[in-house]
């Protein structure tokens, strides 16, 4: 819960104004500031406080206990200009809490955090737990100075700028251990424990099994993802509670599902019982993964719980980015995001280019020129299946004419896979123009690289005799010069010589151009591949200059 504090006239607007955007997630507390900032304090996970740095600080500094627990405070000008992370940046999402202020309000986020400010994720604020000289580490990354990675378990960590070397370093483990000097343990959740019970286990029972078993393994409880079991124990006591103590979910498979999982150490007692003859090891192994410890019974007589560890590794993940048709302003929010947490980045190298300025330090660039999409597509999924998080980027959106499809041929269920829409170069056309995609409408790429011209030539009559507003991509090369006037005569066909057809060139970038002509007047040798060519239906008219296709015929009916 969030809770918003406000001391004038002008702070409450602002509160409101947050409070109505956000009314599952904040609380107003009213009455006498110094009280409310108290209550608050004490009952929230963050604050956004309409009031002046100074005076929070004051008001807060008597409350501090630990960083650790502290909720994140946030402080709002009066005049709404800027949002302030005062006190968890990192720990209490101050500093993300700030940006969705900002967002709502119109504030300009203002964070001061060393590894925000020079875009280094920060150590703390990868989403595992973890142990060790967190502030040293993070201190030598900023500076500069060598810092090495031991990775002894895959995860896809966003960009880091390690080194092979290093008095100080990163470790991503699941082993139990305490962390060396200059040294910090990452702990991700790569451990899934398969639990069996009879009827009435007691929590203890299931919890001191499992805490034994990792213990005697080497294995760090912090890294356990979940606890899974049979669906006929779904609501166990022991092993609900023991899920509840390790704050991990209970994750459940059905009998028949767990009858045919390969175990080591099967057994007549669970197949009498719940219809299976292993419910530990073949829970634990269901999701996949390498059995590290095999089936257990708990101390007690007669022993009441089972269970089993599965090392399940990290899943590489793909996002596939589109970028927009080039305007900065036209990249989306999550595209930046997904940049910004990619560790390794492939694409076209005039699409890096257009975004090298947004990736954080440390990301690996694999980069290659025109007519390699196959090869960039497969360089990408390798990637994510050594455990790393991979960004794909294209242009316009990526599944259009773009790195989404190669990318998912490529691709299994062995990875995850983030699509990012973008801005088609149809859609960036379409708003220079006017409104030509305002009915139904289709796009056509030219090219005949990939496509055989008869299949592209069947589409462009088939667009002609179902009256489709047409988009064309790929229009006309230095190769291609035919393949245009060819597609313009077909549509010439069912259409008439006036009928408005839109030209755009570049759209959204610095040297964009755009007109507005007739499929008669049109002349195919002023068209490359830079440019978009739309192409009006029978009921598309120029209005001012601009084309526009009507939504529906009757409103133009009765216009004339």
């Amino acid at each position: 819960m969030i809770g918003l504090i406000s001391a004038t006239a002008a702070g409450e607007a602002a509160r409101d104004r947050l409070a109505a955007a956000w009314p599952e997630r904040t609380r107003v507390y009213d009455g006498p500031v110094a009280d409310a900032v108290r209550r608050a304090f004490g009952e929230c996970e963050q604050l956004v406080c309409f009031l002046a740095t100074g005076a929070v600080v004051r008001l807060v500094a008597p409350l501090l206990a630990d960083k650790a627990s502290d909720p994140g405070v946030v402080c709002v000008d009066e005049a709404a200009r800027f949002a302030v992370p005062l006190l968890g940046g990192h720990g209490g999402g101050a500093n993300a809490l700030a940006g969705e202020v900002g967002e709502v309000l119109g504030a300009r986020p203002v964070v001061t955090t060393a590894t925000d400010a020079v875009g280094l994720p920060g150590l703390d604020t990868l989403g595992l737990p973890y142990e060790g000289d967190v502030a040293g580490v993070t201190r030598a990354l900023l500076d500069g100075e060598p810092v090495a990675l031991n990775a002894e378990v895959a995860w896809p960590l966003p960009p880091l700028p390690f080194t092979g070397r290093g008095d100080r370093r990163v470790r991503v483990t699941d082993r139990a251990g305490e962390p060396a000097d200059g040294e910090v343990l990452l702990r991700p959740p790569t451990l899934v424990v398969g639990v069996g019970a009879s009827r009435g286990a007691p929590v203890a029972e299931v919890l001191d099994l499992i805490e034994g078993t990792l213990r005697e393994a080497g294995l760090s409880p912090r890294s356990v993802a979940e606890l899974a079991t049979v669906d006929a124990k779904s609501e166990e006591p022991g092993i609900v509670g023991a899920a509840a103590r390790l704050g991990v979910p209970v994750v459940t498979y059905p009998a028949e599902e767990l009858a045919a999982v390969e175990v080591p150490n099967p057994s007549a007692a669970p197949l009498a019982a719940v219809g299976t003859p292993s419910v530990a090891e073949a829970a634990a192994l269901a999701g996949g993964g390498e059995l590290l410890v095999p089936k257990r019974k708990s101390a007690a007589r007669p022993a009441m719980a089972t269970c089993a560890v599965v090392r399940r590794p990290g899943r590489g993940r793909l996002a596939v980015v589109g970028l927009g048709p080039g305007a900065r302003d036209l990249l989306t929010p999550r595209a930046k995001a997904e940049l910004r947490r990619a560790s390794v980045l492939v694409g076209l190298d005039q699409y890096v280019d257009q975004i090298r300025d947004l990736l954080r330090p440390g990301t690996r660039i694999l980069e290659s020129g025109l007519g390699a999409e196959e090869e960039r597509a497969r360089t990408a999924v390798a990637e994510a299946r050594e455990g790393r998080a991979v960004a794909l980027i294209g242009s316009g959106d990526a599944g259009v004419y773009a790195m989404a499809s190669p990318a998912l041929a490529e691709a299994s269920d062995d990875i995850d896979v983030v699509g990012v829409p973008g801005v088609t170069a149809a859609l960036a056309a379409g708003a220079i123009l006017g409104a030509p995609l305002g009915h139904d409408h289709m796009s056509i790429s030219l090219s005949d690289l990939h496509t055989p011209w008869e299949v592209i030539e069947r589409r462009v009559r088939a667009a002609a005799e179902a009256d489709l507003v047409v988009t064309f991509y790929n229009p006309r090369s230095r190769g291609r010069d035919w393949q245009l006037p060819k597609a313009l005569a077909i549509l010439a066909g069912h259409r008439a010589p006036a009928t408005p057809v839109g030209v755009v060139r570049n759209a959204s970038r610095a040297d964009e151009s755009s007109r507005v002509t007739t499929l008669g007047a049109l002349d195919p040798a002023t068209v490359d591949m830079m440019t978009v060519v739309t192409v009006g239906n029978t009921a598309t008219r120029i209005i001012a200059g601009r084309m526009v296709t009507p939504r529906g015929y009757r409103w133009q009916e009765d216009s004339k």
